[in-house]
């Protein structure tokens, strides 16, 4: 169990690290459970929904619009770490390029 308890929480803070990487998302490490919570806000679209469609069908990763689990999970996404870390790191990269070939945020007025 120890073993288990460890290689997931290397696989939590793997995930954790490169998500907060990544330009517009934040992401805080979960205490509990394997799935991380990244508020993704900062990507500048209209909705949860939206970035998760576009990931599965631009990038190749699969998660969950936060609005699954209710309307304040708006600006959110759900993403599993039950995956091994070679998967992990690769959906993370392929998010990484995903969102850098956004249209730029607007700077001030």
């Amino acid at each position: 169990v120890d073993q288990m308890i460890a290689e997931f929480r290397r696989r939590r803070d793997a995930v954790v690290k490169g998500l907060n990487a990544v330009p517009g998302i934040t992401c805080r490490a979960p205490q509990g459970a394997f799935y991380v919570f990244p508020n993704i806000r900062g990507l500048g679209l209209p909705s949860s929904d939206e970035v998760a469609d576009r990931l599965l069908n631009e990038a190749g990763v699969a998660t969950l619009a936060g609005t699954c689990f209710g309307v304040a999970g708006e600006g959110y996404l759900r993403l599993s770490y039950a995956n091994s870390l070679a998967n992990l790191d690769k959906a993370v990269t392929r998010i990484g390029e995903w969102s850098s070939r956004l249209a730029p945020l607007p700077t001030g007025r």
